[in-house]
């Protein structure tokens, strides 16, 4: 039995706090919003989140930060946004050996750092960070769905910890060392899940989503090579995986205001209606990467003149389409 503390009580934060007490460990949730916490309690379930899915009494809700000492492993679930933020706060209480999980999935939009170097830089060098990510909507995870997932860092002696205290038979968590390529797919995978949405939203077929997928796991791919990844990593859970949940399911708030947008919403206003859209984030911190390392990324160049720049749907589809004629395959893409 370990002592976990969860910070962020948002879906995935709860979904992964009920994973831990399913498990045995003992289990706290940190949030610094008081009136969620206080209608968890109310209710047995947050009704926005994980409606139907309960929470026990037993798991602790607290708005205290310091509840972080004393115990063995601490899960962010927190919004890439404010990872930082709230990594800053979370860093004095934070001491050898415990070790940090990364449940965020994005780039860190004014500096373009994946989350990993962001920890990096706000905790102690000795405490080592695991990313977990893969295909995992909270609501089926919340449910005891099957789902599998992969568990990525250079420690892998942490890597295997997050496996040993986390796994169950509802949730099966791979290894991977490859902690760029498995942060990358997490992340680009939210951009062509909103033009996924954009496609349904405009009335388009499954060709369209089959080539949007393919086409947008090879700029995610491109990118995250050119980063350091590994190969392989995007043809498994967390890119080919994670890509394919998000693009389909309306579980995903990017897909859904993905649909608005295509509707005719203004984007600005379809991620307000949504909530947590990280690919509206992310598309700009990808698209300055990809200008920087000389990746091209059409998808999400197309994407980001819809979100910023006020572009139109149907003229971003046209200008995809009627890109020279190319082979499929080829090396990495420079612009």
């Amino acid at each position: 039995m370990a002592n976990i503390t969860i910070l962020g009580s948002g879906g995935f934060g709860l979904c992964i706090a009920l994973t831990a007490y399913r498990n045995g460990h003992n289990v706290k949730v940190w949030s610094k919003f008081s009136d969620e916490l206080d209608a968890i309690r109310r209710d047995g379930e947050h009704k926005q989140k994980l409606p139907g899915v309960h929470i026990p009494s037993e798991i602790e809700l607290t708005n205290s930060i310091d509840c972080i000492k004393g115990c063995d492993m601490v899960i962010f679930g927190i919004p890439s946004r404010f990872v930082r933020d709230t990594a800053k706060m979370a860093a004095p209480y934070i001491t050898s050996p415990m070790v940090v999980v990364n449940t965020g999935k994005g780039l860190e939009e004014d500096s373009l750092k994946p989350l990993s170097q962001v920890f990096r830089e706000e905790l102690s060098a000795d405490i080592p960070v695991v990313t977990l990510t893969g295909p995992s909507h909270a609501e089926e995870v919340g449910m005891d769905v099957p789902t599998t997932i992969v568990a990525a860092c250079e420690d892998q002696n942490a890597a295997a910890m997050v496996q040993e205290m986390l796994s169950s038979q509802t949730l099966r968590i791979y290894l991977s060392s490859d902690v760029i390529g498995c942060e990358i797919g997490g992340a680009l995978k939210n951009i062509i899940a909103l033009c996924a949405g954009v496609c349904d939203g405009l009335g388009y077929g499954d060709n369209t989503k089959a080539a949007l997928m393919t086409r947008g796991l090879h700029e995610i791919a491109n990118l995250g090579l050119a980063m350091g990844g590994k190969r392989e990593t995007f043809s498994g859970l967390s890119g080919v995986g994670d890509l394919i949940v998000t693009c389909c399911s309306m579980h995903s708030r990017n897909r859904r205001a993905g649909i608005l947008i295509g509707e005719g919403m203004d984007p600005e206003e379809a991620v307000k209606m949504v909530g947590t859209v990280e690919g509206y984030y992310c598309c700009h911190a990808a698209r300055e990467l990809a200008c920087k390392l000389g990746v091209t990324m059409p998808i999400t160049e197309q994407l980001y003149k819809i979100l910023f720049e006020g572009g139109d749907v149907k003229e971003a589809l046209s200008a995809l389409m009627s890109r020279p004629r190319k082979p499929e395959c080829e090396p990495l893409e420079k612009i």
